[in-house]
């Protein structure tokens, strides 16, 4: 009776783990194949730990397929004869199918890659599981690597993951550290700091904080004898005095009268264009009298220049025969006269 009881629960126990494991596979095969499906391919520099065929493919976080199948590219594509094994036979294949009804109207997937269409490996929280995202990124910044095959399906170029890029930059950062000569630095930082501590002791810099010392002191001796007290009580008095000279009406009136004068100079100065403008016309009168007036006594110099000719003349005249010239020709001679 026993063994019937035993019999039964074990038969209850294997249909409810069998019922069980059917719900689990039909709640991870949901919304599979419920449109049509688009397979395209992407291929990874970086290691796939995490990711799984089965895998979701998420677009900004909203899931539109499943990762296919994973390999290496040297299974899936042959290198042909004659081709160098390069670096894009090391990668790892990644092919995953894209539901048309969750995608719904997209351009052509050409004109997406070439508009910065990438996939990349991202993580799904801290439990290890990673999913394939695909999503938009600056293609200058992440160009279209050339393949040396034909690939079977559309591929979608791929970039690192963040993890990966956030590892690359610390390699980087780790090897540019490592060429830094830290040695030689601690070095050259010792005999620096050796060379300040002789300076500081019996160098110029001793000799400088000496004298700051003594100049130090000598303003101390300075504020205690009074002096700087003093000093500020006679540019205090100067001060007031200053003030009241400003106050005294003397000054106002100075102030004033240098105000008027201002004022006067400013008229002065506006009408001294017009001043300038009846000179000028002044100057252009008289230059014009003085040309009708040489024009009046050329004639006048030339009669007299001719009348001081005659004059001359007479004088010389005068001066070799004054009767001749007073009286006229002397008398004929007497033989002439007789006949």
């Amino acid at each position: 009776m026993k063994s019937a009881t035993l019999y039964l629960r074990v038969g209850i126990l294997v249909v409810a783990g069998a019922l069980l494991a059917a719900g689990f596979v039909i709640f991870l095969a949901a919304n599979r194949g419920s449109g049509p499906v688009q397979v395209f391919e992407t291929y990874s520099r970086e290691s796939v730990q995490g990711l799984d065929v089965g895998a979701p493919v998420r677009y900004r976080g909203v899931p539109i397929g499943r990762v296919t199948e994973i390999s290496l590219v040297s299974s899936a594509y042959r290198r042909p004869e004659g081709v160098a094994h390069t670096e894009a036979f090391q990668l790892v294949l990644i092919r995953f199918a894209l539901d048309a009804t969750a995608i719904a109207e997209v351009p052509n997937m050409q004109e997406a890659i070439r508009q910065g269409l990438r996939a990349r490996i991202s993580a799904q929280g801290i439990t290890g599981v990673n999913y394939l995202e695909l999503d938009f990124v600056n293609p200058d910044r992440f160009p279209v690597a050339p393949i040396p095959w034909t690939p079977r399906y559309t591929v979608v170029p791929s970039i690192p993951s963040t993890v990966a890029q956030v590892r690359g930059a610390a390699e980087a950062l780790v090897e540019r550290l490592s060429q830094v000569p830290i040695e030689q630095m601690a070095n050259d930082l010792a005999s620096l700091l050796g060379g300040l501590s002789r300076q500081a002791n019996e160098g110029d810099l001793a000799a400088t904080l000496r004298g700051t010392a003594q100049i130090s002191a000598q303003l101390n001796a300075l504020l205690q004898s009074g002096a700087v007290e003093a000093l500020l009580a006679d540019a205090r008095g100067a001060a007031e005095q200053a003030r009241g000279l400003a106050a005294a009406p003397e000054l106002r009136q100075a102030i004033a009268n240098v105000s008027a004068a201002a004022v006067e100079l400013r008229r002065a100065t506006q009408r001294l264009p017009a001043t300038i403008e009846g000179v000028d016309r002044t100057l252009r009168t008289a230059r014009d009298t003085t040309s009708d007036i040489q024009s009046e006594l050329v004639p006048i110099l030339a009669d007299l220049r001719a009348t001081t000719a005659s004059l001359r003349a007479t004088a010389e005249a005068l001066r070799g025969s004054p009767s001749q010239t007073i009286f006229g020709a002397p008398p004929p001679p007497p033989q002439d006269r007789r006949r």
